[in-house]
């Protein structure tokens, strides 16, 4: 191990891949219990979770529902059916977050239902197509929220479109 420090009760130590290991001091004297320091509060998590939920087809959709629903009511009827359908998912996360406690979220749930071979093909999905789609959409969207000021009487340049999207996902995605 690398450096430590302690604060508190708390010990702290870096090891050589640079990870922050934090443990309780009066355990660490016995060896024992030394975990990764946690870095994600209460509303970050929320702030993923409504993130992935939501996204960004809420704004993409109620131009959408409202022609095709015919009425108003049965439009925010429509909605307020999806939200509901939204939150019994988020509650299932959580259930699964609460009786699986393993970190790896998607990955870990699939391995213990699964096992590896479909939890890693699941994962390898996210990556390669899911999050760069996932990407490219909200970036489509927010050109065209950007642009659509700028030619009000007429429909968006789509090159314009498509160039301001690819300078967000270049500048923006992580």
């Amino acid at each position: 191990m690398a450096p430590s420090s302690t604060h508190g009760s708390k010990s702290m130590e870096i090891n050589k891949s640079g990870v922050t290991l934090q443990s309780d001091a009066d355990s660490d004297r016995d060896g024992s219990s030394i975990n990764l320091k946690p870095k994600i509060t209460l509303m970050n998590g929320i702030s993923v979770i409504v993130g992935c939920i939501i996204g960004s087809g809420i704004f993409v959709s109620p131009r959408g529902v409202l022609l095709h629903s015919g009425s108003v009511g049965f439009s925010i009827a429509i909605w307020v059916l999806c939200g509901l359908f939204s939150m019994v998912g988020a509650y299932c996360y959580a259930e699964l977050g609460t009786s699986i406690v393993r970190s790896g979220a998607d990955y870990a749930y699939m391995y213990e239902a699964f096992g590896p071979f479909v939890a890693f093909v699941r994962l390898w999905v996210e990556c390669i197509i899911v999050r760069p789609c996932t990407t490219a959409i909200v970036a489509l969207t927010f050109a065209n929220y950007v642009i659509e000021p700028l030619f009000p009487d007429c429909d968006q340049p789509e090159l314009a479109v498509t160039l301001l999207a690819a300078v967000c996902i270049r500048e923006f995605s992580t």
